[in-house]
């Protein structure tokens, strides 16, 4: 064995300040959850493997060439470029779980539907706004060169590409809890065993059930 130990995650290691890597853009008003993620992939039972399946319909009808998703130049982007009320429409969270595991760690863009922007955050992915023209200057930026690195700076709420920066929108409570490392709300709570089980203690239904003198079943 390497003698290395194993160290919980604490919010010292969730933080996002800051998030960098070439762009995408799909371009588009009201791309909703069930474009994102068809339906039929709800049934799964974890979220491994959704990231293939990310756009799968618009990819395969996809109009004059390869959808932005699928050309070889683009397979490493890592903030998506989008354009007005992106992820309305159903609640699913396999729709940024799909987004994430296929490479995205953060979002530009005009709007997010409120729940997507929320299942996002949930996630530790950024979404912020820019006014319009500037999405539509950086969708064009990244589509003329893809290699172009985008930076997502959520602590001074601005994206800076090449020699351009523009202030971006981003709520006051979300970016405490990305520049804090508080967004993970499971990772919070596991960090902290010894409130569990106190708190699990003053519960009568746990503690009968701990303690083995719970009812049995009336069918036993």
């Amino acid at each position: 064995m390497s003698g290395e130990t194993t160290r919980k995650p604490g919010p010292e290691d969730l933080r996002r300040a800051r998030v960098e890597g070439r762009g995408i853009a799909l371009r588009g008003d009201d791309i909703d959850t069930d474009r994102i993620i068809p339906a039929r992939f709800l049934r799964c039972v974890t979220f491994e493997g959704l990231g293939e399946h990310v756009f799968e319909d618009d990819r395969k009808s996809f109009p004059g060439g390869l959808h932005p998703f699928d050309r070889p130049e683009l397979q490493r982007a890592e903030i998506l470029v989008v354009s007005r009320n992106f992820g309305c429409g159903s609640s699913r969270e396999h729709a940024p779980q799909s987004l994430w595991r296929w490479g995205i760690r953060a979002l530009v863009g005009v709007s997010f539907a409120e729940i997507f922007f929320g299942n996002c955050a949930a996630l530790g992915v950024p979404c912020v706004t820019l006014a319009e023209e500037e999405v539509a200057r950086l969708q064009d930026a990244v589509e003329k060169d893809p290699a172009l690195r985008v930076i997502v700076d959520v602590e001074h709420r601005s994206v800076m590409y090449g020699e351009r920066s523009a202030p971006a929108g981003l709520p006051d409570g979300v970016r405490q809890a990305f520049l804090t490392g508080t967004w993970d709300s499971a990772a919070l709570l596991m960090d902290r065993p010894e409130e569990i089980d106190a708190v699990a203690a003053r519960l009568p239904y746990v503690s009968l059930w701990t303690s083995g003198a719970a009812p049995a079943d009336e069918g036993e």
